[in-house]
């Protein structure tokens, strides 16, 4: 049995249609997310969530991938909320087209002892005043997967990604 300790990764995300909803939640939860945020934000095109369906897919992906632990799912909630509520002992890494390449390996360093969260927006985006919104809350680092613009599931699992692996390097 696999025991070591797992990195307390969040995701952070506007639904999008089930097909690429169902992969996301699948492949993050392989890459090992602990916990699933739905948000609700300006731009946000699915308002809900079938939560039933998607702890199904994270149980499945969980024994597939024989991780120790199952991810949890939040009940859909404001990008508001959600930047109220989370952790000041967090740090939270935004997807951001328009970031200015803020170092990753630097962020992660200073580990704090909360959970990591990528925030990924929906479809077109988060508005301009949800991004300052959000970039005005601290603790905060935007981070660039790519020069083109990338897909909502595509963003998240490529930000898990990078975000596990630096965080197995320290």
């Amino acid at each position: 049995k696999n025991t070591q300790i797992e990195n307390n990764i969040w995701l952070a995300f506007s639904p999008i249609k089930k097909n690429p909803l169902d992969i996301m939640i699948q492949k993050t939860t392989e890459l090992g997310v602990q916990k699933f945020i739905p948000i609700l934000s300006e731009r946000t095109i699915v308002k809900e969530i079938n939560k039933e369906r998607l702890k199904k897919i994270i149980i499945e992906a969980s024994e597939q991938s024989n991780r120790i632990s199952i991810p949890k799912i939040e009940s859909l909630k404001t990008l508001k909320i959600f930047l109220e509520e989370f952790p000041n002992n967090g740090s939270l890494i935004f997807c951001d087209v328009n970031s200015d390449k803020s170092n990753l390996k630097n962020i992660l360093k200073k580990k704090n002892k909360g959970p990591t969260c990528v925030l990924v927006g929906p479809e077109g985006d988060f508005s301009e005043k949800e991004r300052q919104f959000i970039i005005e809350k601290k603790d905060i680092f935007s981070l660039s997967l790519a020069n083109n613009i990338l897909r909502a599931e595509t963003a998240a699992i490529a930000s898990v990604t990078i975000v596990n692996y630096h965080l197995n390097l320290n």
